[in-house]
Order: C-alpha cells, then sequence, then structure tokens
C-alpha cells in the first residue's frame, strides 16, 4: 500500500501516532513518502523533516515488516519555483499546499493515499485503497460542514475534506489538476486554500461514506479518524480542535480512550528516538 504524507518538522508526532496506527492495521508492505520543505513566510520560517528521523522511522517499518519503507523527499527547490504566494500569510501554513506538487515526484507511484498527519487508522483501509481509479483524479470523503457551503452544483454535494484523498497520479497528471491548483493556490488567496483549488477544479471525483474520513466523532464503523477542527453548540457555541498528540486533551475534551496503547506506543517510540539520536524531534 503507497502511503503518501506532507509537511515540514512540525508534522513529526502527528507522523508517528498516523504510521504506528497502519503498522497496526494494515498487514501488507507500507510505502511510505514524505515530501517536505523548507520555507519562510516572513514571520514564520518552516524546517523541513530531518533525515535522521526518516531513517529512524524507515527502520521502524522494517521491523514490522522488511519489505516496507519510508522515504523522504524535500521538495524545497520546487515549492521555491511556484511558491503560493496569495496563500502564505493565511492560517493554514504552506506545508498544507506541499502535496500539489506530488505530480512533479517521478519516483511517486501512479496510485497513492495521502493523509493529513492528524488522521489515525483504526482498521484495514484496503478495500477504500483497492478502488478501481480508472476515470477518476482523486477519492474522498465528503468535508462535514463545506459540504453545505462550497458546491459548484447546487443540487449536488462534492466538495471532499483532503485530509483523505486517494489519488490516480497518472491521470492528475494527464488533466493537469495539481499544476492548476498551484497556479491558482499562487493567485488567489483562499479558506483552505489547497482543498479548495482540488475541489473547484476536479474533473472527475469519487464519494466514498465517511467511515473512510470520520471529521466529527468516533463512530462503531470508523475506518480512519480525523482530528480536525468541529464545533459544539453547547454550552455555548465553540470550536474544538484537539490532536492526537495533545493526549491530556483527547482524554479531557474529547473523552475518548480508544487509543491509548496506541498512544502509549507512540510515547515509547518518541523518547527511544530521544534516547538513541542527538536530540528533539
Amino acid at each position: 500500500m503507497n502511503i503518501l504524507y506532507c509537511g515540514d518538522k512540525n508534522i513529526a508526532d502527528g507522523l508517528i501516532i498516523s504510521v504506528l496506527s497502519l503498522m497496526k492495521n494494515i498487514p501488507e508492505q507500507l510505502n511510505i513518502y514524505v515530501l517536505t520543505m523548507k520555507c519562510s513566510t516572513g514571520e514564520r520560517d518552516f524546517e523541513p523533516l530531518s533525515r535522521e528521523f526518516a531513517e529512524y522511522m524507515d527502520n521502524l517499518l522494517k521491523r514490522t515488516n522488511p519489505k516496507s519503507s519510508l522515504q523522504l523527499i524535500d521538495i524545497t527547490e520546487l515549492f521555491q519555483a511556484e511558491v503560493p504566494l496569495a496563500n502564505m500569510d493565511t492560517r493554514f501554513t504552506p506545508g498544507c499546499m506541499v502535496r500539489l506538487f506530488a505530480d512533479s515526484i517521478d519516483s511517486l507511484p501512479d496510485k497513492i493515499l495521502y493523509l493529513d498527519n492528524d488522521v489515525v487508522c483504526r482498521g484495514d483501509i484496503s478495500d477504500f485503497y483497492n478502488t478501481d481509479m480508472h476515470g477518476a483524479e482523486m477519492a474522498g470523503v465528503l468535508d462535514y460542514y463545506g459540504k453545505w457551503f462550497f458546491r459548484r452544483n447546487i443540487f449536488k454535494m462534492d466538495y471532499l475534506n483532503s485530509g483523505v484523498l486517494l489519488l490516480n497520479l497518472k491521470m492528475i497528471k494527464d488533466t493537469a489538476l495539481f499544476s492548476k491548483a498551484r497556479e491558482r493556490c499562487r493567485t488567489k488567496q483562499m479558506f483552505m486554500p489547497d482543498q479548495s483549488a482540488l475541489n473547484k477544479l476536479s474533473v472527475s471525483k469519487l464519494k466514498f461514506p465517511r467511515r473512510y474520513n470520520e471529521q466529527r466523532k468516533l463512530r462503531d464503523d470508523t475506518l480512519l479518524q480525523h482530528f480536525t477542527t468541529s464545533f459544539r453548540f453547547f454550552p455555548w457555541f465553540h470550536s474544538v480542535t484537539v490532536k492526537p498528540w495533545q493526549i491530556d486533551k483527547v482524554h479531557t475534551v474529547l473523552r475518548l480512550h480508544e487509543y491509548d496503547e496506541l498512544l502509549s506506543r507512540y510515547q515509547e517510540v518518541k523518547e527511544q528516538y530521544k534516547i538513541n539520536r542527538t536530540g528533539e524531534i
């Protein structure tokens, strides 16, 4: 199974948890690719994920399956050549737009599952991954909130959440979807820039049930849980953002103990990395 993650060094904690969850639930070989980059917005500096950390994660994968691997790909030069200028200073970090460069990496396979680093796997997702993508650029799940507000057709919900996307890179190259999305991010400021650009420009996509990208709350049939921002109406209207590596908040705010074993393993892996290597992730 081919998996893609993207971002700067700040995705490390989420990457550990997400990869561990895949290792627990996916019996087959995992070919994991991580696109990273270095950039500055003027107010914030973003450093790439370290090779040392990537090597550590690669070795961790191989202990479970010697054929599995994690490959780190630095796309700093590609990113600097097409900086998404209109969206560099928004609340969404430049790292979220790194996935739009996947079509420029020859070593990536034609079919790959993109996951945000705050996505946790809870079961076997082989049925989703093995979807016949002929004639479709991407497959995913409707955005829990955006499906109501962002539509090209008022009578049809088709706005996908970009945190879990099964990508047909061969077709994406043919249609130039990512290239067009990069240009849109460069010239037009948008809310959730990469997600909005992909939904606006995609010519063909497949929709799947929410169990493959549960953005609201854990349900019995959830296979991929995405720890994205949600909204609560009681006792007052407010937003809630809790990431899986914020273990205390996972327990106290979300009242979620489903992943206690996984999170305990995450703490062990992170601590072992600090002991064996030169310092912080």
